[in-house]
């Protein structure tokens, strides 16, 4: 893969434009705003979503979608989960072929429960073969900034895993393949939901004791909702599962951790989506995370706690309460 487009010129999909560029890979940034896309090409630092971090030669940028794509052997999609179906409608005339899509996206579709690669093969009408997914202890800045991490590539198709691995593989970023599609997504869409727990739990003064129960029964239900929908279990307890999950869980660079945070602190969700241009998936995932895990009769108390507080209005300190208070049981 020598020529990539990246859709998307928030933090991570400037990040990730990055991590390629340092690999050798041609980008083609695509942001949204004129104003942006010149002011990346020209100063060579999106200062509106990665201030301070300087980009690579090898990332130009374009408002123009035709222009990203053109020619692209693989086309990054990091956009928000909930806008991609709207984004993809209006790009997928003008994708390539054969292009490999790789979705950088954390989230369940709110409405259908669909995973993104579920979404991008329904709208575009590409084979699975030709969808993979990037999940793992991913946070934007410290990336950036060429701190080592590792990550997941997750595709059916071993040689298109294979080929995306070395597109993106760095000094500092070392990414590992699996097969399992499913439960890196999942794995990477549940833990913004657990991650708004922790930080409402953070918010409400407790400490590590709490964060780590809330990690771990987190990932207990993360794997209960991925074995039933087909992910191997291991999955759960490699990079895009436990590791994804501890990191967004304890870190303040974190957007839903801060979000749930700002919660915990007394601040309503309207309050703190006003107070960020930062989009905290969980806030809007949980609830398709709960429809999809009641639809396969999963018990996840964790989210349906964190839907209460987000969308029912419940008070954080009741949601502790009644999650402390559910009947005792075998681990």
């Amino acid at each position: 893969m020598t020529r990539a487009a990246v859709l998307g010129a928030g933090s991570w999909g400037t990040t990730f434009a990055k991590v390629l560029a340092d690999a050798g890979t041609d980008v083609m940034l695509h942001a949204r705003r004129p104003e942006l896309a010149k002011s990346i090409t020209e100063d060579g630092e999106n200062r509106d979503y990665l201030p301070g971090v300087r980009l690579p030669a090898g990332v130009r940028a374009t408002s123009d979608a035709a222009e990203a794509l053109l020619d692209a052997d693989v086309v990054v999609l990091a956009v928000p989960s909930q806008t991609l179906r709207a984004n993809l409608t209006e790009w997928s005339p003008l994708l390539p072929a054969d292009a490999t899509l790789l979705s950088l996206m954390k989230g369940i579709e709110l409405g259908t429960t669909k995973r993104m690669s579920e979404v991008i093969c329904e709208v575009t009408g590409a084979g699975p073969d030709r969808v993979a997914v990037l999940s793992g202890p991913n946070l934007a800045k410290e990336i950036a900034e060429q701190q080592p991490a590792a990550t997941v590539i997750a595709c059916t198709d071993a040689d298109r895993a294979a080929a995306l691995q070395a597109a993106c593989h760095t000094r500092y970023f070392r990414p590992y393949t699996n097969p399992d599609m499913i439960g890196c997504e999942l794995g990477g869409a549940v833990k913004n939901v657990i991650a708004l727990a922790c930080g409402i739990a953070e918010g409400l003064g407790f400490g590590d004791n709490t964060r780590a129960s809330l990690i771990t029964r987190g990932l207990a239900e993360t794997a209960r909702l991925g074995i039933a929908l087909g992910a191997e279990v291991t999955t759960f307890a490699g990079l895009a599962g436990l590791g994804d999950l501890v990191a967004t869980c304890s870190s303040p660079l974190s957007r839903n951790r801060t979000f749930g945070e700002k919660l915990g602190r007394g601040m309503s969700v309207q309050e703190v989506q006003e107070s960020t241009r930062q989009t905290a998936e969980g806030v809007k995932s949980c609830r398709s995370v709960l429809d999809l895990a009641r639809a396969h009769d999963i018990d996840v108390p964790i989210t349906e706690a964190v839907v209460r507080v987000c969308h029912e209005g419940e008070a954080p300190a009741q949601m502790v309460r009644e999650i402390m208070s559910r009947e005792a049981k075998p681990e």
